[in-house]
């Protein structure tokens, strides 16, 4: 299937990205299913400019990404990565998720509104699971064990700041930001 490549707009980046779920079936080891590169940073394609995305756009980009399985084709000039840039792009727990050897894909579990909950099972038994705010007011955003098949209490880890939260029974939430992620680790 031919598409229009992304631009570095909420727009383009939040189509490409949240409409892959018709593709899981085609995600494995070897084979990936690939919305576009990525557009952090300063992109570098006509003029080079820096990215349209703001920066909880950016969290929203790469972490979906990462839940995706997406090739990280990076869109950006890595001699001009600033310190925002770099952090992204270098948070191993984060590209953990995407590199994991299981290989799947995440899928929508749970929508509610502006609220999207992606679930990707790891090759440890684990879950990552990204919580997103599409809207543009403050939220906060559940996952519930019964959208990932969970029952009894689970270890929840915030990967994009690498440290425990503790261990939770039923369901976890976060605050997301408007047009923003979290990502965390789910597990026993």
């Amino acid at each position: 299937v031919c598409s229009s490549d992304l631009r570095d707009n909420w727009d383009s980046m939040s189509k490409k990205g949240f409409g892959q779920d018709k593709w899981e079936r085609f995600a494995a080891p070897g084979h990936w299913n690939d919305p576009d590169m990525l557009v952090v940073g300063r992109v570098g394609w006509g003029s080079p400019h820096p990215t349209g995305l703001t920066p909880e756009e950016q969290y929203t980009h790469i972490t979906l990404w990462c839940l995706l399985s997406s090739p990280l084709l990076l869109g950006c000039d890595l001699d001009k990565l600033d310190d925002f840039t770099l952090g992204l792009l270098t948070n191993d727990e984060v590209l953990a998720v995407n590199q994991d050897t299981l290989g799947k894909q995440a899928l929508c579990v749970a929508l509610n509104g502006a609220q999207r909950v992606y679930a990707k099972d790891l090759e440890d038994g684990s879950k990552a699971v990204g919580l997103f705010n599409l809207g543009t007011e403050p939220t906060r955003v559940t996952v519930k064990w019964s959208d990932l098949r969970l029952s009894g209490r689970h270890h929840v880890r915030d990967l994009w700041r690498q440290r425990d939260v503790g261990k939770f029974t039923g369901e976890f939430s976060l605050p997301v930001a408007p047009h923003g992620a979290e990502l965390v680790k789910i597990g026993n």
